[in-house]
């Protein structure tokens, strides 16, 4: 458990500190755009009050999102803790947990996630942006898809 402990811790400070250095420190959140490697690359501030791209924003989740991601994360931990798992699902974990609550700190804070990073390529622009606890969580879930078996996981970790 110590690899989903220390994964989680590292990917909550790397996230929160990405967020203050950004949103803060370099202005985009007055700035609302800043290219960084253009056209694949660009920081453009959004405040994401709802779920994945935004959805249901118009709805006041903010403390119902906080709860799903505190008991998930909780879940994910118990899960581990019983069944045991690769170290690859314990980073998966961490992985998840990290950005949870990366998230989660946001929600308190700001009312909504500060997202930032925008990927567009060939002429094609997404009009979505993310963070490094979206990130996180994505690769944290795929991980644990990937590195688990239904409670027969190797539990070396």
């Amino acid at each position: 458990m110590k690899i989903t402990f220390w994964t989680a811790f590292w990917v909550f400070l790397v996230d929160q500190i990405s967020k203050y250095v950004v949103v803060h420190w370099l202005g985009l959140i007055h700035r609302g755009t800043l290219d960084v490697f253009p056209p694949f690359l660009q920081f453009r501030m959004a405040w994401n009050e709802g779920v994945n791209f935004g959805l249901f924003a118009s709805y006041d989740m903010r403390w119902f999102l906080i709860g799903i991601a505190i008991v998930i994360s909780v879940a994910v931990i118990y899960w581990l803790r019983r069944d045991g798992g690769s170290v690859w699902a314990h980073l998966s974990a961490g992985l998840l947990v990290g950005g949870a609550l990366g998230n989660v700190v946001d929600r308190v804070i700001y009312g909504a996630v500060a997202d930032f990073l925008n990927m567009s390529c060939c002429g094609i622009e997404n009009p979505y942006a993310f963070n490094v606890a979206d990130i996180a969580i994505f690769m944290g879930a795929v991980g644990l898809v990937l590195f688990t078996n239904d409670g027969k996981a190797n539990k070396s970790a």
